[in-house]
């Protein structure tokens, strides 16, 4: 669960890393910058937040007509994790 919240919020935070990667390049070469655009910033943010909830649903696999088995611990000390099988029909 914290990978996928982390891989969220890099998604959020790629404009804002752009922006400043962007600002150092042009304060460098002496190129006028203006104010900073902090709600287009969120905008896109959380445009690829977005996208990538809908990109989730889209490509996660199914699990319905699935029965989960949960963990288990084998009588030899293993833990067998949990996994889906098909139902019967």
């Amino acid at each position: 669960m914290l990978r996928v919240l982390l891989t969220r919020g890099l998604l959020v935070a790629v404009p804002f890393a752009l922006w400043f990667v962007w600002r150092e390049v042009a304060r460098r070469t002496g190129r006028p910058m203006g104010a900073t655009p902090w709600a287009w910033l969120f905008a896109f943010g959380a445009v690829l937040l977005g996208v990538s909830l809908m990109a989730t649903a889209v490509f996660h696999p199914d699990n319905r007509g699935e029965r989960y088995v949960p963990a288990h611990v084998e009588p030899s000390g293993d833990v067998t994790p949990g996994y889906f099988e098909k139902k019967a029909s």
